[in-house]
């Protein structure tokens, strides 16, 4: 029985180390309690395969090798492909959203003007839900919940700025005799993309359900949308993920707006590049879009719409911005990212419904909306909340399980996730166990004043 004591105690150490680089790396993520817990785990782990085995190895040897046998079948569900199961309904692709619907553009119209009377005229109930946020302090106003003399004043600085290229959103187009082929125009815009500081970079046709029906901001209110460019470049920027951590506080406001300043600034310097090649090219950025863009993202094969309706990207879930620039430039397009893993993954977890603060993501299961299978979220509830926090929240996106840094450690774990729907079950079980079910909002860093 001696080699069932080693084996067992080989076992022990090994998993003894892992928990203990596993513990030293969430520490260095400024995530304590997952730290402690991982480390607390290395006591019973050297207890049950290391020292427990010498005393009833004789007699319970198979009580070890049941033991030894619990690690490698967790292994073998990481490694064994188990096919994610979810509902494929058809989704209806010819419905568009009237951006005179979204709650940034609802927020403008001010009560005795024209827009205002004729929007909420046949619309009661919304004009009910919609006085609920015009209720509270506002976004980033003195008497919110999270006022930040300082953070909010360069989160305005930011949003200044990213109006700035709003004039760059279109330009004149260069007459060139030199034209190239799709191969060489895909390989330079990802690239540069990239090196301009993108994450990703996907490609798709520009369909009509991607667009906008009619426009409902600016100057350019109740005007239809007409857009007969070809193709559609998304892309995404990672959001600071320290910065995110003591969401809804003053933080996740500063960084979602310097993000989308990083946005436009990309997607410019890329529609700019094509219009000097000869091709047409628009922005779509903050404040001035004629897409959705994460139904572009998500057909470019950069993620998949998850139950917060936001993007979900395999590396950095919804913890991203997302730009589009629309072209005539002839390009590549990739495949749709198949998202089965995260929609099943999102069925199951259920972890930002739970911690909303505004209770705006619904708890159930998916619903066919507009003809598409779909979560929706509560965006009055949600922007109520916005209104009253001062911030855009983003406690959701905070929390999210696949929201972790990319690194090895949790990459391992994403692999899992989509790989097999049996592992999926057990992540975020153990997310839970490490993180908690429902994670209070860390401190804000030093450098920022409450």
């Amino acid at each position: 029985m001696s080699y069932t004591i080693i084996l067992s105690s080989v076992f022990g150490a090994v998993i003894a180390v892992l928990l203990v680089i596993s513990s030293i790396i969430s520490f260095k993520e400024n995530e304590p309690t997952a730290a402690k817990r991982l480390l607390f785990l290395v006591i019973p782990v050297l207890l049950i395969y290391c020292i427990t085995p010498v005393f009833i190895a004789d007699q319970y040897y198979y009580i070890i090798l049941i033991l030894v046998l619990l690690p490698v079948i967790l292994l073998l569900l990481l490694i064994i492909p188990a096919k994610h199961i979810v509902d494929k309904s058809d989704n209806n692709l010819s419905f568009q959203i009237d951006e005179r619907d979204i709650m940034f553009s609802r927020k403008e119209l001010k009560e005795g003007t024209e827009r205002y009377e004729v929007y909420y005229r046949s619309k009661k109930d919304i004009l009910k839900l919609d006085n609920e946020f015009r209720k509270q302090p506002g976004l980033m106003s003195p008497d919110s919940k999270y006022y930040s003399k300082f953070g909010f004043n360069a989160s305005d600085v930011l949003f200044d700025v990213i109006d700035m290229f709003h004039d760059s959103v279109t330009g004149d187009v260069k007459t060139l005799n030199e034209k190239f082929n799709e191969n060489e125009y895909t390989q330079f815009v990802k690239n540069w993309a990239k090196h301009l500081g993108a994450h990703s970079v996907g490609i798709t046709k520009l369909e009509k359900y991607h667009l906008y029906s009619v426009k409902g901001r600016g100057s350019e209110y109740g005007d239809i949308i007409e857009n007969n460019h070809e193709y559609a470049i998304a892309f995404t920027v990672e959001m600071d993920k320290k910065m995110l951590d003591s969401a809804p506080k003053v933080t996740a406001i500063m960084e979602t707006s310097k993000q989308y300043l990083e946005g436009a600034k990309i997607a410019t310097l890329i529609a700019k590049w094509i219009r000097s090649m000869g091709y047409d090219a628009r922005t779509h950025i903050d404040g001035n879009y004629q897409v959705v863009c994460p139904l572009v993202a998500r057909d470019a094969g950069l993620g998949e719409v998850g139950r917060m309706g936001l993007l979900m990207t395999p590396k950095l879930g919804p913890r991203v911005r997302v730009a589009v620039v629309t072209t005539s430039m002839p390009l590549n397009i990739d495949k749709p990212f198949r998202g089965d893993s995260v929609i099943d993954f999102c069925t199951i977890c259920k972890k930002c419904a739970d911690t909303c603060p505004g209770n705006a993501i619904q708890n159930s299961q998916r619903e066919m909306i507009n003809g598409t299978l779909r979560w929706q979220i509560s965006s009055e509830k949600c922007f109520t909340y916005w209104c009253i926090a001062g911030t855009d929240c983003g406690r959701c996106v905070s929390v999210c399980p696949y929201s972790h840094p990319d690194n090895l450690m949790h990459n391992i774990i994403r692999y899992g996730i989509s790989n097999s729907r049996y592992f999926a079950r057990v992540a975020f079980k153990i997310d839970d166990f490490l993180y908690g079910r429902r994670p209070k909002p860390k401190r804000l860093p030093d450098w920022v004043n409450d």
